[in-house]
């Protein structure tokens, strides 16, 4: 029966199957049969007996010039016997076919290559937010007190507060125009000033010879020229309304260099009047005017009168008022009833019919001399509140004192506005005020009068020339 089915069940004698034939194959120690590269078993060389031919291989198709040198060498008919592997930790290099190249069949007796454990997915870490520009923390340097950086401030604008609109910058040919505007305006202000002044012949025909410095005389007289009634009632000046004699006579020396010399001549001094005699030296503006009294100072203290200014009671207090009074500082109390004053010691502020009031009255133990003080006194406050910045840089205070006191002055001709700003820009920088020293009282033929003290009056005259 074996041997029927032997012979009935035919062999193929060169099959390639190890179990066929056994001894034609290569085996391993575990007796297993050793595979090429190609999966299959390797044939034993036989010596004496007929050669098989070798399998038909796969010519190998045209590279492409980006292959690998490997492909281009040509394969081995044998190939030496690779040393056994487990199949456990059997491992073939994943090797990427080329589209040329022919995959091999899926052969199910071939040891598969175990697969590579995953690696363990890692956490991915939640994504940073950085924080904005505003939000960031700075660091400070170290630096000295003077050189300390300190972290920008946010722009944001608090709740609550109100942000103001932001003025346009002016352009830089703004800045020329207002100045030529202002400067225009000044300009048109003094001539405008200067056209209303009042001019009068006031040196005389044959002065005295030129001495060194400026002289102004300066006069205030008891004029109630231009005065209404209701003016008079208002200042207390009474009686008749024309011209009259003057309540202030002043001598202002302005040197060369250094300080002004303010000199008060008492109106009631007993001098030699040209044309008239001795009479007092208030007589001379009565008689002869402007012209008669600079002739009259001359004669008396050989200093020539280079300027004239002369105002009146009611242009006194209007200037007074213009500048938003004057602040004067009496010595004592004064009550005249006759010159509406009633004043206590100290330092006040007086307005115009106060200080008019302040500057005539007799109501003193000196009488005349007291007078001469508080005139000086009173020109002094009143340059100074003039030039100051409350009275310069206040409209509503600078044109009425420009277009009241330009109408109130009377001046000598030839002189201007711009002479009466410099003696006032000298009157304002502080003075050396002085009387004429007086030797004695005397009751004359036109009253009670003053006579000089020649010696030292001629002193005083002398530093002045």
């Amino acid at each position: 029966m074996l041997a029927f089915k032997m012979n009935a069940m035919p062999t193929t004698p060169h099959s390639n199957d190890p179990r066929d034939n056994p001894g034609e194959f290569l085996v391993g120690k575990d007796g297993k049969p050793l595979i090429d590269r190609y999966g299959r078993p390797i044939q034993k060389r036989s010596a004496s007996g007929p050669q098989r031919p070798a399998p038909q291989r796969p010519q190998p198709q045209p590279q492409s010039p980006h292959a690998s040198r490997r492909d281009d060498r040509p394969v081995r008919e044998t190939l030496r016997p690779r040393q056994p592997l487990q199949r456990e930790t059997y491992y073939e290099p994943r090797r990427t076919p080329s589209p040329e190249r022919r995959v091999t069949p899926h052969d199910p007796d071939r040891p598969q290559r175990p697969q590579r454990p995953q690696r363990p997915q890692q956490q991915q870490r939640p994504r940073q937010v950085l924080p904005s520009r505003e939000d960031r923390w700075e660091p400070q340097l170290e630096l000295s007190p003077q050189r300390r950086i300190h972290p920008a401030q946010p722009a944001t604008q608090p709740r609550g507060q109100r942000q103001l609109p932001k003025l346009p910058r002016p352009r830089a040919g703004c800045i020329p125009t207002l100045l030529s505007l202002l400067l225009v305006l000044v300009i048109a202000g003094t001539l405008l000033a200067d056209a209303r002044l009042t001019r009068v012949d006031a040196f005389p025909d044959a002065p005295v010879a030129n001495t060194a410095g400026t002289n102004w005389l300066i006069v205030g007289s008891d004029s109630r020229e231009g005065l209404s009634e209701k003016d008079v009632e208002r200042l207390g000046t009474g009686g008749d309304i024309g011209t009259g004699r003057t309540d202030t006579i002043m001598l202002m020396h302005i040197p060369n260099g250094g300080k002004a010399t303010l000199v008060s001549i008492p109106r009631d001094s007993y001098v030699e009047i040209p044309g008239y005699g001795m009479d007092k030296i208030n007589a001379a503006f009565a008689f002869g005017g402007p012209k008669l009294l600079a002739e009259t100072v001359e004669n008396s203290t050989n200093l020539r009168i280079d300027h004239y200014a002369e105002i009146g009671m009611g242009g006194l207090a209007g200037i007074t008022d213009a500048v938003g009074g004057v602040e004067l500082c009496p010595a004592e109390a004064i009550d005249d009833p006759l010159a509406q004053l009633n004043v206590q010691p100290g330092c006040q502020k007086m307005d115009g019919p106060t200080a008019l009031g302040y500057v005539r009255t007799r109501a003193t133990a000196m009488g005349d001399l007291d007078r001469v003080q508080r005139q000086r006194e009173f020109v002094g406050a009143l340059m100074k509140r003039a030039l100051s910045p409350a009275v310069l840089l206040n409209p509503f205070r600078l044109i009425p004192l420009v277009l009241r006191g330009s109408s109130m002055f009377i001046v000598g001709e030839g002189d201007h506005v711009w002479h009466l700003a410099r003696m006032a820009l000298a009157l304002r920088g502080g003075t050396n005020t002085e009387t004429v020293p007086i030797g004695s009282f005397i009751d004359a033929d036109v009253g009670s009068v003053l006579v000089w003290d020649d010696v030292a009056a001629e002193q005083l005259f002398a530093r002045l020339r």
